[in-house]
């Protein structure tokens, strides 16, 4: 199949890619609104760019009536923001952080997660996330659709045992994130494999990370 994108339409173009560039990992982000109210909300149109400076990405569309979701006006506004990743245990809760909730209702509280300070920025961790990092906007770029805000990594909460502060790599065999399928299907990440060793004898564990 060949197919023009310029001749679909935008919805039609994006249905496309957000259904064949999968699996994507998702942002549950939270952010603070200019009444201190918590908002949360999931993005998996989200990704690490780089090391030094330490940047993530994340791109968040704008209403149909070109005003700004709650998320993307708090950080535009407010100039914080943190990243959770979401694992298997609060998928549900992730899930529901998505439905549309009034400006003067935290998510958090309608889901059942708990907020907790962070260490450098005014919005709050999400206790439940395995992963959380805490970010300041480092610059901002826009579309027609989007607004693609890139965060500085200011700090980073992760749950008690998953990171070995020695070697500094994660226990991968600790770690299960759910991550963002086509249409409005989700997948966990326990089907893993490695490509070294041997199709008979595939290797449980590389010169790299402790699978």
């Amino acid at each position: 199949m060949d197919i023009d994108f310029a001749a679909l339409t935008e919805y039609q173009r994006y249905k496309l890619m957000a259904s064949l560039i999968v699996p994507r990992p998702i942002a549950l982000i939270t952010t603070l609104n200019a009444d201190g109210v918590v908002n949360a909300a999931p993005f998996s149109m989200f990704n690490m760019l780089g090391e030094e400076p330490p940047i993530v990405m994340v791109s968040i569309n704008r209403l149909q009536d070109g005003d700004l979701k709650h998320t993307a006006q708090n950080i535009v506004e407010r100039k914080e923001f943190v990243v959770h990743i979401s694992d298997e245990a609060m998928a549900q809760q992730m899930h529901r952080c998505g439905e549309r909730f009034p400006a003067d209702v935290s998510e958090l509280a309608a889901v059942g997660l708990t907020a907790a300070p962070c260490k450098v920025v005014q919005p709050p961790r999400i206790v439940e996330a395995p992963v959380a990092f805490e970010c300041t906007l480092h610059e901002l770029l826009e579309t027609a659709s989007r607004q693609i805000f890139i965060g500085q990594v200011r700090w980073l909460h992760a749950r008690e045992g998953l990171i070995d502060t020695e070697t500094w790599r994660v226990r991968l065999q600790d770690y299960f994130p759910v991550a963002r399928f086509g249409a409005s299907f989700y997948i966990n990440t326990r089907e893993r494999f490695s490509l070294e060793g041997s199709a008979s004898a595939p290797a449980t564990a590389t010169p790299i990370d402790e699978i």
